[in-house]
């Protein structure tokens, strides 16, 4: 039998997931703004001209948004998707929204006949359409048994974390906490390499074959280096995203009574950079928060 999924949000991430999963399934796309919709039907993907027939019938949606107050107006707004989900149907959460909210979205959810499949994921759009991502779920059994094929055709490491919405999302925040703070360490080593006057391209070769490097060093750093680029770095990952999901960590661990002072460090830097105007850059523009102007 085949699979139906239904992909709705074809930005940065949703496009080439559905790309990656249109090998494998039917595929059927939406999305609020026309030019991503054009794409889509490009590469072949089915585009519904509603939200709402896009999801009829499928066995799993997956759902590309940016915050839980999108998630819950998606589903139950005065257009909602829920009345028009499939029983059976696992709907998907790839987006790290915070654990806040999830138990009583799956609730809703519920009512309708569907499941909540929390599973926030990482790697970046290139990574996505090559079934590289690293995907962390909570999800019951049978809602698991649903979305698996789905996740297994967009992940390379596809982690059970446990067996509720919520938990997935409670990872993925403890990821970001620690892809932020990478990110923005790796701009402040670049940086100062610059200001000793280094040269940072042998700076950042030297750095990442040590014990220095880390994924966000290596895949940032040559980023960062064309921070200063008349047209900036390819926007892969916009620096805005970090404003949101360390502002996540924070109310996280607020609720959690835990001091994450490195993290909130970070999170200022990326503050700093929204507040200058960099939030639509690619995220390793942050070094130009910490230093505005190269300096060699």
């Amino acid at each position: 039998m085949t699979t139906t999924v239904a992909v709705i949000g074809l930005g940065a991430m949703g496009l080439p997931m559905a790309t990656r999963l249109a090998e494998r399934f039917e595929v059927r796309g939406f999305d609020i703004a026309a030019e991503r919709v054009a794409l889509a039907a490009e590469k072949g993907i089915a585009t519904p001209s509603s939200a709402a027939d896009a999801v009829a019938g499928a066995d799993a949606v997956l759902v590309a948004v940016r915050t839980g107050a999108q998630l819950n107006e998606l589903l139950f707004g005065e257009s909602g998707l829920a009345p028009h989900l499939a029983a059976g149907s696992a709907v998907i959460l790839t987006s790290t929204v915070g654990t806040d909210g999830i138990g009583a979205i799956a609730e809703r959810l519920a009512e309708f006949g569907a499941e909540l499949v929390d599973a926030p994921l990482s790697g970046g759009p290139v990574r996505a359409g090559e079934g590289d991502l690293l995907i962390v779920v909570g999800a019951s059994a049978a809602a698991l048994q649903t979305a698996r094929p789905v996740l297994e055709q967009l992940a390379s490491t596809l982690s059970i974390v446990g067996d509720k919405p919520g938990d997935g999302q409670a990872l993925k925040t403890v990821n970001q906490l620690l892809c932020g703070v990478h990110i923005a360490a790796a701009a402040e080593a670049l940086a100062l390499a610059d200001a000793l006057g280094l040269d940072r391209e042998k700076t950042l070769d030297a750095l990442t074959a040590g014990a220095a490097n880390s994924f966000m060093l290596a895949n940032r750093g040559p980023r960062s280096l064309q921070a200063y680029d008349a047209d900036g770095a390819e926007v892969l990952s916009r620096l805005d995203i970090f404003v949101k999901d360390l502002g996540i960590v924070g109310d996280a661990a607020r609720r959690a009574h835990l001091s994450t002072p490195v993290a909130a460090a970070a999170e200022q830097l990326f503050l700093l950079g929204e507040a200058q105007g960099l939030g639509a850059l690619d995220d390793s523009a942050v070094i130009r928060v910490v230093a505005p102007e190269r300096l060699s």
